[in-house]
């Protein structure tokens, strides 16, 4: 089994916090999961990564993200 090789990617403050706070074994269960999504995406000859961008941006909007809102939100950083 190869090594471990850390990655970072940045995630908004709320994510962050509720990983740092969860129990012990949560974050190894989340990096896990990660590890798998990813191979999974990259991967993948037929999910795109231009289609998961699209298939996330539906469901941000379905969720009421609408592009004034996002462009406010990329502003504020």
């Amino acid at each position: 089994m190869a090594a471990d090789t850390t990655i970072s990617i940045p995630v908004d403050e709320t994510t962050a916090q509720a990983y740092n706070q969860a129990s012990t074994e949560d974050p190894k269960k989340i990096q896990i999961f990660l590890q798998l999504r990813i191979r999974e995406l990259l991967n993948s000859s037929t999910y795109s990564l231009s289609q998961l961008m699209d298939e996330i941006g539906a469901k941000a909007e379905a969720r009421g993200l609408t592009p004034e809102i996002l462009e406010t939100l990329l502003r504020d950083e």
